[in-house]
């Protein structure tokens, strides 16, 4: 449209200059070496646009000539480059499909044809990274780090390499020489404060944190929960030795995520033992509305280390109030009935868990109530025993398939920073089947079925795995989880609530 608005202004243009020198006719005379030539105006004109076109035809056909070996070198130049960026876009096509062979040959074509460029090397590196050849991906990734303009990127491979060797020591010092040229490289913050972590070294990791966080690398929350994770462990290494500290990394924490109950457990300890136990029931109080968990309950129930069993069975019933009794909140007061010998409270708190298969907590907590009521013989203490060898497992801190009976700052396994959650254990673990004791003839009993409300069954054993017939596979979580789930025989296998 504007080209056609354009074209139509020039035409009219020239229209308009033909017509005023046709209204003002003149003429041109040139005089040169004893000539003279008279002409019109407009002769002269068309005369010299003539020529002006005839120069311009003939410089080009000059220029055609004498720059035509520069031109046949260039289009021999741009069709390798062509087809070099045509193998190169093959071999990433041959990467991402699996093919080692196409992606190789492809990869040689490139370079032969494009030389050492940044794609080249990188499709090269890949290629030997699926065929499986270490040592010519490494060799690929070091010529990138030699090149300043893909340093980072060949640092970036060097460091997927040494983590798979389980080159530990040389992985952190790729990540830490990527931080330092490109600091807003998410990979290599992350792996820095993995260092960081894995070493315990709390002030460099909050350190890592913050300038991720002045980056714009992590969102305000997950920045927010970091600073109080590592607070926490601070405070956690100097809860013995530097309680004021302690006490203040850990208020810290608690105000950066309040939710965070190893935090306000030691927050709640620390207060308490300087005697401010209402600021340390408030702190506990909040984490319990929005996490009721077992370690607050036991800070709760022990923030006056006077209190009788009665006032800690109040406690107990303030914080099942506080969170709408929730299932931890009722073994809390089960336990702390247990402790007063209220055996009738102990019942009534703990019944409503039994709409639901009862878990092995909820269990124990019965063969506790049956054992001090009735015994350690009574039918019903070893009922519920045999239950809690079937039953569901409780939550417990799992981090990357490790469950453990303490919460950690870092998972032990990848060394990632607040990797433990409280949740259930996969419930995949096969119940052991009950063994039954031989009887005397004169002796013998009947063996009822330990499902029924009334009925008494043999404590269960685990037995030996046999040599010719190997266990089944079970996954980390159910391994860990083995030991908790069956008690020892004879014991009283109760964890303590609170």
């Amino acid at each position: 449209m504007w080209r056609a608005l354009a074209f139509l202004a020039l035409l009219a243009l020239a229209a308009f200059g033909a017509v005023w020198i046709a209204d003002r006719p003149g003429t041109v005379t040139v005089v040169w070496n004893g000539y003279q030539i008279g002409t019109s105006l407009a002769v002269a004109l068309v005369g010299v646009i003539a020529a002006a076109i005839v120069l311009g035809l003939l410089w080009a056909i000059v220029r055609g000539v004498i720059g035509l070996p520069e031109a046949l070198v260039r289009g021999s130049a741009e069709r390798r480059r062509a087809k070099g960026f045509s193998a190169l876009s093959r071999g990433m096509v041959a990467v991402g499909s699996g093919d080692p062979l196409a992606a190789r040959r492809y990869a040689g074509d490139a370079e032969r044809l494009l030389g050492p460029e940044p794609l080249t090397l990188l499709l090269k590196a890949q290629a030997a990274q699926i065929s499986g050849d270490r040592d010519a991906a490494e060799s690929a990734f070091q010529r990138m780090v030699d090149d300043p303009e893909t340093r980072v990127l060949g640092l970036r491979g060097l460091f997927v390499e040494a983590r798979r060797r389980e080159d530990e020591t040389a992985a952190r010092a790729y990540a830490v020489e990527a931080a330092r040229l490109a600091p807003s490289v998410t990979w290599a913050n992350e792996a820095v404060l993995e260092a960081h972590s894995a070493d315990g070294d709390w002030a460099s990791a909050l350190e890592t944190i913050e300038r991720r966080s002045s980056l714009g690398l992590i969102d305000k929350a997950t920045a927010r929960r970091q600073r109080a994770v590592l607070l926490t462990a601070i405070a956690g290494e100097r809860e013995a030795g530097e309680p004021e500290l302690a006490t203040e990394r850990a208020l810290q924490a608690v105000k950066l995520a309040p939710d965070l109950v190893p935090a306000a457990c030691i927050a709640g300890r620390l207060l308490s033992r300087r005697g401010d136990l209402r600021k340390a029931a408030k702190v506990v109080e909040a984490a319990w509305k929005a996490n009721p968990h077992p370690d607050l309950a036991a800070v709760y129930l022990g923030l006056r280390t006077g209190d009788s069993v009665r006032d800690r069975l109040a406690r107990a019933e303030t914080l099942a109030k506080l969170s709408s009794w929730d299932p931890e909140a009722r073994l809390a007061v089960a336990q702390a009935a247990l402790d007063a010998r209220d055996y009738g409270r102990a019942r009534e708190a703990v019944k409503p868990l039994f709409a639901d298969r009862p878990t092995v907590r909820t269990s124990l907590m019965m063969a506790a109530i049956e054992e001090a009521e009735h015994g350690a013989a009574s039918g019903q203490a070893r009922e519920w025993l045999a239950r809690a060898a079937r039953a569901p497992r409780d939550a417990i801190w799992i981090a990357d398939g490790i469950a453990s009976e303490t919460w950690a700052p870092v998972s032990p396994v990848t060394g990632c920073l607040d990797a433990f959650a409280w949740r259930e254990p996969p419930n995949t673990l096969a119940a052991p089947a009950p063994v039954v004791e031989p009887q005397e003839p004169e002796t013998t009993q009947p063996v009822l079925v330990p499902d029924s409300p009334t009925a008494a069954a043999p404590l269960p054993t685990i037995m030996p795995a046999s040599k010719t017939s190997p266990a089944p596979a079970a996954d980390p979580v159910s391994v860990g989880m083995a030991a908790a789930a069956v008690p020892a025989v004879g014991e009283r296998a109760v964890r303590r609530i609170g």
